[in-house]
């Protein structure tokens, strides 16, 4: 009974115009924080409105119609055929409401391509199941994934959703973008159709393996802005969240050099505790194979092999560090995995209880060397 008078109270305010009904129930279109938004939203209303008072004058007419000449009143049908009046007239007012409907909205999407004079361009790569973020013009690098968190719990039945904040809706490494600034995104996918969502910037862009599409915006105020991926992109679509952190210039520039200064950091190849290697290993571990390979490592039957007594898993240390570092036809090269994090993960998945093996014994960084052959 609650839920359906908050349902009802959300209608009303939105038949009034007086909010957009977001607290319990979405019915309706996000305002937004960008110019963009601000104009689809107005957008949208007015064809909204223009929808409401043609159904209103439609079915009013036909109500009234059909309770004053009811046949119960005396009233008997008239037969009659062309009118040419009539059809002219119900063929110039829709054109014109056409047309009157066309010209914001044909306005709002030239908007949406005007991508010149750009200040600053970030090509967005969409993966299964995660973002790649490319700054052009600064030289910054990095994949987003879904956090720890939320990864764990949607793995594991047993526990509450509820106690993640921002369930499904935060990532490890969120797209920092500055203020007052027109930013330039470039979209494409590395393996099948993904779409790029943020409803505070008022659009969506669909990122296609082998094209680029384009979009932009102009965030005002500093903030945290939460999407997601909108394309049924295979099985883990519902857990690549989008997250977009708008700061201050200043505040960006520092987090630039510092991004920067971490990027072109080399792997810290120094000896760490089983402890230390465990629970780095388990991030790693988290990014990159559980889609696959399952929180429990007992991988999905008929498509990703089990890590649960896996002989490769388990047997020689050299032949499963030269398997990661290839790839297979399902499974990606792990090359340019830095050496500190390959041997985390291979200390992990060889001890982890989680995924049932307890070889005992662990890599260091130090110790990684390629595998392959060169010549390949």
């Amino acid at each position: 009974m609650k839920k359906t008078k908050q349902l009802l109270a959300c209608l009303v305010l939105m038949a009034l115009g007086l909010g957009t009904a977001q607290a319990d129930y979405t019915l309706n279109l996000v305002k937004g924080v960008t110019q963009l938004s601000n104009e689809v939203y107005d957008l949208h209303m007015l064809i909204l409105w223009i929808c409401v008072f043609i159904g209103i004058g439609v079915f009013g007419t036909m109500f009234y119609s059909i309770y004053h000449h009811r046949k119960s009143k005396g009233h008997k049908a008239e037969q009659f055929h062309e009118n040419t009046t009539v059809e002219i007239i119900w063929t110039i007012i829709p054109t014109l409401i056409l047309v009157a409907m066309a010209i914001p909205a044909t306005k709002a999407v030239i908007d949406l391509d005007k991508v010149e004079e750009a200040e600053m361009s970030i090509k967005v790569t969409g993966k299964q199941w995660y973002w790649d973020y490319e700054y052009l013009d600064s030289g910054v690098h990095f994949e987003s994934h879904l956090d720890e968190a939320s990864e764990k719990v949607h793995r594991v039945s047993t526990m509450d959703p509820r106690s993640v904040p921002n369930y499904l809706l935060n990532v490890d490494r969120p797209l920092v973008v500055p203020t007052k600034k027109k930013i330039r995104f470039l979209f494409t996918a590395a393996d099948v159709i993904h779409s790029w969502w943020v409803p505070d910037l008022g659009w969506k862009k669909d990122a296609n393996p082998g094209f680029i599409n384009e979009a932009w915006t102009y965030i005002e105020k500093p903030g945290t802005y939460r999407g997601q991926c909108t394309e049924l992109c295979g099985r883990d679509h519902g857990f690549m969240p989008v997250v977009v952190i708008a700061m201050e210039q200043e505040q960006y520039d520092a987090w630039v050099k510092e991004t920067l200064a971490k990027q072109n950091q080399a792997p810290d190849l120094s000896d760490q505790t089983r402890s230390s290697l465990m629970a780095k290993g388990e991030s790693v571990y988290l990014k990159n194979c559980v889609a696959c390979h399952q929180i429990d490592g007992n991988g999905i039957s008929g498509w990703y092999p089990a890590l649960r007594g896996s002989a490769k898993v388990t047997g020689n240390m050299d032949q499963l560090i030269g398997f990661i570092q290839a790839g297979t036809s399902k499974m990606p090269s792990f090359r340019k995995l830095p050496d500190d994090q390959l041997a985390e993960l291979i200390t992990y998945i060889r001890n982890s209880p989680e995924i049932g093996n307890s070889v005992g014994d662990e890599i260091q960084p130090n110790q990684i060397t390629p595998k392959w052959d060169d010549d390949e």
